[in-house]
């Protein structure tokens, strides 16, 4: 199981312009994000990143940050998430992927939270505060359970991004902008030279995210990229709508998709 799980993403770049889609666990309700995810499939998503609500998600901006809040407040936990992602794994096989902190998978024990998630069916994770010299410990545990480490690399990341993509699986996630995650009217990050440097010592695909919100930046992302990442945009859907977000999302991602196909 463990090599089908972490191959899944790969394979979803192969023969088109990826759409990730991200969401909160738990907000406004696990039985909600459940609903989501399928309305957001429905609408032609390739993969679906599911954050874990963390009391302090430093690389968030306010949307996704209220979003944690709201999430924690109506008693979501690590456990119940992986219970909801159980029950989406008997409806879906679309590729998930956790985003969250490192200090709530120490928290839950790395290999008892890896294990959990190869149970579930998660294919990979994201750890934005995990530095790449100390990922070693989680990687091997990761590893064991088929499930892909997520490569970040930021417009910070100059001189490294050679070494950051060299060991990358799954897709390598390429920051567009400084600072924390939101929409943004403008991303000046001269990304394809970044690409260009990803690709002399990698083939894994690249799919950028932070601040992409609308499909004329998504289209000019993807003549460059493998993939396009959304989250904050899907985010502030699920705050104005709340319990009734899945039609928005639907209308929202299948707009996006068709943007970058």
């Amino acid at each position: 199981m463990s090599n089908l799980q972490a191959n899944k993403i790969s394979k979803i770049f192969k023969d088109n312009k990826a759409f990730i889609a991200f969401l909160t666990a738990g907000d406004p309700s696990l039985d909600k994000t459940e609903e989501f995810i399928l309305a957001i499939e429905k609408a032609g998503a390739d993969l679906v990143e599911i954050g874990i609500p963390f009391s302090d998600p430093i690389a968030e901006g306010p949307v996704i940050q209220e979003a944690n809040e709201r999430a924690l407040s109506v008693g979501t936990t690590t456990d119940k998430i992986f219970m909801m992602v159980r029950r989406v794994r008997q409806k879906t096989a679309i590729p998930l992927v956790f985003l969250t902190y490192i200090n709530p998978i120490f928290v839950y024990g790395i290999d008892r939270f890896f294990k959990a998630c190869q149970e579930s069916g998660i294919n990979g994770i994201i750890i934005p505060d995990l530095p790449f010299e100390e990922k070693g410990e989680v990687l091997d545990v990761a590893k064991t359970y088929g499930v892909d480490v997520i490569t970040l690399i930021a417009p910070t990341s100059k001189d490294r991004i050679q070494t950051l993509a060299k060991e990358a699986t799954g897709f390598i996630y390429l920051v567009s902008s400084m600072g924390v995650t939101g929409v943004r009217s403008e991303i000046k990050t001269d990304l394809k030279s970044m690409i260009d440097d990803i690709r002399q010592v990698s083939d894994t695909p690249v799919a950028v995210g932070f601040g992409i919100s609308d499909p004329d930046q998504a289209k000019a992302i993807a003549k460059i990229a493998n993939g396009v990442i959304v989250g904050s945009a899907i985010v502030k859907i699920i705050a104005e709508y709340g319990d009734n977000a899945s039609d928005s999302l639907y209308n929202y991602v299948k707009s996006m998709k068709k943007a970058i196909s």
